[in-house]
């Protein structure tokens, strides 16, 4: 158009043109302009209402860290890091956004904001930054490396982390074959109010990642709430213990078991009394009770559970019920056919249901007499017959009864032994030890403790007539006929007459005993 010779005519219409396409230039530039200063006023706009949902979502989230700390409590402190980092940040560069429209006379008329002075001047010098537009990046990497750390561990931030990487990048830009400082790419030369709706975006993009970072925090501790790790089953029935032939009505329901929902209070009772702090604690979201079984018998545990949700107390009712049954502490082992009584001892015996109070259990026989518990003593003496049955009741918790019954076999005592200085049967003596030994009686083989005592016997030398003795030890005549006995006679002691104390049946006739002089 400028080139070769040109007519002054030719000239003039150049010249229009030129005019022309300037004044399209510059009526677009205005047209831009205003853009630019109305996309800014929407993001203001935008930037009031996020900051609003920030401070209520900060202000409810510490809350239910003063309600829930176990729950809420890291979450708190990773909120109030994030917050503090998107602050400073704002807050950086709302200043310097003033600074900016300081420099204009009206910041409102945006087609005056068309120069790009401000900031060329403010963050470069030469082709170089000043400290201005050094701190200015560096205000950017301090939030992008302070999000990184503060939430590097997280698994479930890994989107998140790198859309933070990428919005908040520092790297030089490619620009044709070579790169260009990400600054200088980004805000140099730019008109005034470009570069300040640049700025107001990245408020928003602050605002919009601290936001994103709660929620997903928040989403997180939802699920992991609502996973179904946190949960156990749990037997719910009316009664703590069933006996064979009941039917069974036990229900399977889900319960929490997680560390965080820990209640508020706890108003426990346990038959009545009421529990103390020490006799229960809040371990991984159950309340333990420390405290004995007591008694044997139903024990009922009544109450609520306290828990905090939005500034309430939502009470939760607890009603439950758990037996305690005597602890065993033997075998029970039985010989077939060796169930047997003996007549004139009190025989000890033992009378129990199983998961029944020994206060609910009745049983009943000729001769038998309860001491305490479960301990009976049966007296068979005056049962004519050869067998007793015993007969038991016991109550159950429900109020119904069950029944059973014994045969015990009834024996009379068994054959005394006669003894010499407390050996029986055939004994090897000296003549003179004989002389004042005692002789006695004694039951072997018999469990019972039964002491007996000779009151008379029969004394027999080879040779010399038999000796009736009174008492327990040989008299006068007895030694006499003792003293005639050759060396290696034997002696005989029979016919001996003994009795047990407390007992008044006759004992069956005792075993008599030889002994064998030895000089």
């Amino acid at each position: 158009m400028a080139g070769g010779k040109l007519s002054p005519r030719q000239k003039m219409i150049n010249l229009m043109y030129l005019i022309f396409i300037a004044m399209l230039a510059l009526n677009m530039s205005k047209e831009v302009l205003s853009a630019f200063g109305l996309m800014n006023e929407r993001l203001n706009e935008s930037n009031q209402s996020a900051e609003l949902r920030i401070k209520s979502f900060v202000e409810n989230l510490n809350l239910k860290a003063e309600e829930q700390p176990e729950k809420f409590g890291l979450m708190k402190s990773k909120g109030e890091a994030l917050d503090k980092l998107a602050k400073d940040f704002d807050n950086y560069i709302a200043d310097l956004k003033e600074k900016m429209k300081a420099s204009v006379d009206n910041p409102e008329e945006y087609e005056s904001m068309d120069k790009g002075d401000f900031l060329d001047e403010y963050f470069f010098k030469g082709g170089k930054l000043k400290p201005e537009g050094e701190a200015f990046k560096n205000q950017i990497i301090t939030f992008r490396e302070g999000i990184v750390n503060l939430l590097g561990d997280d698994k479930g931030m890994e989107a998140v982390l790198k859309t933070v990487k990428e919005k908040f990048a520092t790297d030089d830009v490619k620009r044709g074959a070579g790169t260009v400082e990400w600054l200088d790419h980004n805000y140099k030369g730019f008109p005034l109010v470009a570069s300040l709706t640049k700025m107001t975006q990245l408020q928003a993009d602050i605002k919009t990642t601290e936001s994103e970072i709660l929620s997903n925090m928040l989403q997180g501790t939802l699920s992991n709430e609502l996973s179904m790790t946190n949960y156990t089953t749990i037997m719910e029935t009316t009664k703590s213990a069933y006996f064979n032939g009941e039917q069974f009505d036990g229900e399977i329901v889900l319960g929490r078991t997680d560390a965080s929902t820990k209640p508020s209070r706890v108003e426990l009772t346990l038959d009545g009394r009421a529990l103390t702090e020490n006799q229960y604690t809040v371990e991984g979201g159950k309340v333990k009770l420390n405290i004995g079984t007591g008694s044997v018998g139903e024990h009922s545990i009544q109450g609520t559970l306290f828990f905090s949700q939005d500034g309430e107390e939502i009470p939760v009712p607890v009603k439950s019920s758990f037996a305690t049954v005597s602890k065993p502490n033997a075998a029970t082992i039985s010989a077939d056919k060796m169930n047997v009584v003996y007549r004139g001892v009190q025989n000890p015996m033992t009378i129990s249901f199983a998961g029944i109070p020994d206060n609910k259990v009745t049983a009943s026989a000729p001769g038998l007499s309860r001491k305490s518990g479960s301990r009976y003593i049966m007296n068979a003496q005056g049962i004519s017959g050869r067998e007793v049955t015993i007969n038991v009741t016991g109550v159950l918790p429900d109020g119904g009864k069950v029944s059973d019954n014994a045969k015990f076999r009834i024996k009379d005592l068994p054959k005394p032994t006669g003894t010499v200085r407390g050996e029986s049967g055939a004994v090897k003596m000296q003549r003179n030890s004989l002389e004042i030994s005692t002789i006695g009686a004694q039951f072997d083989d018999f469990d019972f403790e039964l002491p007996l005592r000779v009151t008379g016997f029969k004394f027999k030398v080879p040779g010399q007539p038999t000796i009736s003795v009174s008492g327990s030890k040989l008299d006068s005549r007895a030694k006499s006929v003792l003293r005639k006995a050759k060396r290696g006679s034997d002696v005989t002691i029979f016919d001996i007459q003994a009795k047990a104390s407390g007992v008044s049946i006759l004992l069956k006739k005792v075993s008599p005993i030889i002994v064998e002089l030895t000089n």
